[in-house]
């Protein structure tokens, strides 16, 4: 815990940020949130926090700076847009931006880049878990950046989760979370596809579930979000469509390595039609209603 009250700057009020702050406020900083959504903002205020009217008031009261948006171009906004970080003065070095989104490897790279010739520093932390996991502590951090500035952060990093993992520079940190996601989202289709096929051959959801959990077919997947699909619970702890975003990234970084992801884009094509039946916004659990919808009935 900080040694005196400490101004966090959170940018990006949805699921994630908001599981941040609930962490940071909790170890003893004072959150201070901006998002582009004045119902989002409303919402965080509503929940006891301070807004701030920009992101450049933002960063004139915080040393840190949170980003929980949606991509890597959300991201650049908020440097390089009309309401900038960059915008700042040059005497306003010593600024960390943290950023949490899972994003564009090679465009943060050189961001990170650019941000040292203003003195200010980037920290890529995307998080390896839900909404919910990050809101309890138990997401795991994949820090991308210079190791000095991740440990100058230490506390607020700590505060966000006890399982970090440095993987390399900037850059690292994005393609170690499209790496672990291209797993974890492909776990979570297979077992809603098992669960579909099992209930075709004659055997309840429950009941399979409870087959997957006992036997080495096991995974989180099944642990965390086996119950969503068999109860048809999908209030979004993140997002089908967010996902999708993920998986497209993936796949563009293949292309470019020159590796074809076979799996994952199939895995792309059943979340876009999932997002065009509509569910999109509904968590990743919700996978299962799609290959519902590719089953013919007996």
């Amino acid at each position: 815990m900080p040694s005196q009250t400490v101004n966090i700057g959170i940018v990006g009020l949805g699921l994630v940020g908001q599981a941040l702050a609930l962490r940071l406020h909790a170890a003893g900083f004072k959150c201070i949130g901006f998002d582009v959504s004045p119902q989002a903002m409303q919402q965080f205020s509503q929940a006891g926090y301070v807004c701030a009217p920009s992101v450049s008031a933002l960063a004139q009261t915080c040393s840190c700076l949170v980003l929980a948006v949606y991509d890597t171009a959300g991201v650049l906004q908020l440097c390089e847009g009309q309401d900038v970080v960059f915008s700042l003065p040059p005497d306003a070095s010593g600024l960390t931006l943290i950023d949490c989104s899972t994003g564009e490897p090679d465009q943060l790279a050189a961001l990170s880049q650019r941000l040292q010739t203003r003195g200010i520093g980037l920290i890529e932390a995307p998080l390896s878990g839900s909404s919910a996991q990050i809101a309890a502590g138990q997401a795991t951090l994949l820090l991308g950046g210079d190791a000095a500035t991740i440990a100058a952060q230490q506390q607020v990093l700590e505060a966000i989760s006890s399982q970090r993992i440095h993987v390399g520079g900037a850059g690292m940190g994005a393609r170690a979370k499209l790496a672990t996601n291209l797993v974890l989202g492909l776990n979570r289709a297979v077992l809603a596809e098992g669960m579909v096929f099992a209930q075709q051959l004659g055997i309840e959801p429950e009941a399979f579930l409870q087959l997957v959990l006992a036997t080495p077919a096991r995974s989180d997947a099944a642990s965390i979000k086996g119950a969503q699909m068999v109860n048809n619970q999908f209030e979004p702890q993140s997002r089908i469509r967010q996902h999708l975003k993920d998986v497209r990234l993936m796949l563009g970084a293949a292309q470019a390595c020159g590796q074809h992801l076979p799996l994952s884009a199939t895995h792309a094509a059943l979340m876009q039609a999932a997002v065009d039946a509509g569910d999109g916004e509904l968590d990743n659990a919700a996978i299962i209603r799609q290959m519902r919808r590719e089953t013919t009935s007996r």
